[in-house]
């Protein structure tokens, strides 16, 4: 389908295993689980995509319904043949009375350790964990509260860089993060937001877009 191979924490490129290591390598990073990000967005992609998030156990979480005029625009996951599949991660884009231009929304389900979600969203990695607790030491209630795969499910708000917003909970076991670019698109997650596990079904009338270029790359 067209893959392009990544640093899931940097963005960086990985030297795959050979006969003096039997992982992947980041100069950067050291060893690291690699990055899958497709080359192109259709159902082909995602239903490879949701094949592989099925058989490791790991959701790959989805606005739906998609909020009008927003198509989705990417896809990625972390892991090999040896370890599975261990994150996810998607993109949608679509119109915000906010901006002149489009707004992304990306979104990652992540076992711990794995730092794709820290890498999107700006914050020191691999985990959450500071970030978040001291959100949760300032004994406010969650920023958002979204219903996730039909559960209530709270997020809070964690400091990032100006360009964009970042919510960050926990869902089905495993981190979740969603980032928007630009920082005022967050106003979408204080919204009646449903995230749908395509994994768990892919619907047919899922729209796709040109690719986004938030998958790619440092961040």
């Amino acid at each position: 389908m067209g893959l392009a191979v990544s640093c899931p924490r940097c963005g960086g490129a990985l030297r795959p295993p050979g006969l003096a290591h039997s992982g992947w390598l980041c100069d950067r990073d050291g060893q690291v689980p690699p990055l899958h990000t497709a080359a192109r967005v259709n159902h082909e992609v995602f239903a490879a995509a949701t094949g592989r998030a099925v058989d490791s156990g790991m959701p790959l979480w989805c606005l739906w319904p998609l909020p009008t005029g927003w198509t989705v625009t990417g896809v990625g996951w972390v892991g090999d043949d040896r370890e599975g599949v261990v994150a996810t991660v998607l993109a949608c884009s679509g119109p915000t009375p906010f901006s002149d231009g489009p707004a992304d929304v990306v979104l990652v389900a992540e076992d711990p350790g794995v730092g794709l979600g820290a890498r999107y969203a700006g914050i020191p990695g691999p985990d959450p964990g500071p970030s978040l607790a001291h959100c949760l030491a300032a004994e406010h209630g969650s920023n958002a509260k979204l219903k996730v795969a039909g559960h209530p499910t709270p997020l809070w708000a964690v400091t990032a860089p100006d360009d964009r917003s970042v919510y960050v909970g926990e869902a089905r076991g495993r981190w979740l993060y969603a980032v928007t670019w630009p920082a005022q698109a967050g106003y979408l997650l204080s919204e009646d937001v449903v995230l749908h596990d395509l994994a768990d079904w892919l619907p047919a009338e899922l729209v796709y877009g040109a690719l986004s270029p938030r998958l790619v790359g440092a961040h």
